[in-house]
């Protein structure tokens, strides 16, 4: 009896790739397929920078009052106006014009490609200053991600409003927290997209802070890519004899070997 090895081997693969796309990112990547991002940073008009100013020397003056202030607001949104935060009404009222006008202004081209690694975890792999998000692990079955630091656990959805940083956008997040004698250290992950479903996005952070309270590492990358088939990268045609995915598992046949030359008769 014959067994053929290289059919079985293709039947195991075609087994494995067939794992569906977990659903945190069902429509937002699709499984080997690379798209075009970006790296940027939202900013608001230069404008208002005087008024920011403002408010940071309104904070130096009364510190404990502000962070007391600070506390009750709405994380990522301009603070509510108060007499005591150093503008006047109508300042204020031109520093949220100003801040409705912000824009993501992309920093860097980078491509984003979701594969599922040999172990059956997730994972983002990304250029440039984005790479670092390739250290996390999605696990399907925990719902959670993981680092060289520790598991990311699943925390409440992202449903943030038109003032946030962002702007309007909705997801997922996981975080890590760790506090020891040496220190504090934090690690999140974001994914979602953008409302007007063209954009998604991934946000990371990473935070390492010191037992006395200096900031040791800060790191923190936002990238945007555009969502559906638009977002695709143009792969370059498979070259002439080479087995691309998608083709036949089948191995080729090798070319026919010419015939050879009849050789001449002996002389008598």
């Amino acid at each position: 009896m014959k067994f053929h090895f290289p059919l079985l081997a293709s039947a195991l693969v075609s087994v494995v790739s067939a794992a569906e796309t977990p659903k945190i990112f069902a429509g937002l990547l699709e499984k080997d397929i690379p798209v075009s991002a970006q790296v940027g940073i939202v900013l608001p008009p230069p404008e208002i920078d005087k008024y920011v100013a403002k408010v940071e020397a309104a904070a130096r003056q009364d510190p404990k009052w502000f962070k007391e202030f600070s506390a009750q607001a709405k994380p990522g949104v301009p603070l509510p106006f108060h007499d005591k935060i150093g503008l006047t009404k109508e300042e204020y009222d031109e520093y949220r014009k100003l801040w409705s006008k912000r824009e993501f202004k992309p920093l860097e081209e980078v491509n984003l490609l979701l594969r599922e690694t040999l172990g059956g975890a997730w994972t983002l792999v990304a250029t440039g200053s984005a790479s670092s998000i390739a250290n996390l692990r999605y696990h399907e079955k925990d719902d959670n991600f993981s680092s060289p630091n520790g598991e990311l656990k699943r925390i409440d959805d992202i449903k943030a409003d038109a003032d946030s940083i962002l702007g309007a956008w909705s997801g997922n997040e996981w975080k890590f927290e760790e506090e020891t004698s040496l220190g504090k250290t934090k690690e999140n992950i974001a994914l979602g997209r953008f409302e007007g479903n063209k954009y998604g996005l991934v946000v990371y952070r990473f935070q390492e802070v010191s037992s006395e309270g200096t900031r040791i590492v800060d790191k923190s990358v936002a990238v945007r890519f555009v969502l559906g088939k638009a977002g695709y990268l143009k792969l370059p045609p498979p070259k002439a004899g080479r087995t691309e995915p998608g083709d036949s598992t089948e191995p080729t046949p090798p070319s026919p070997k010419p015939a050879p030359k009849p050789k001449p008769a002996p002389k008598r």
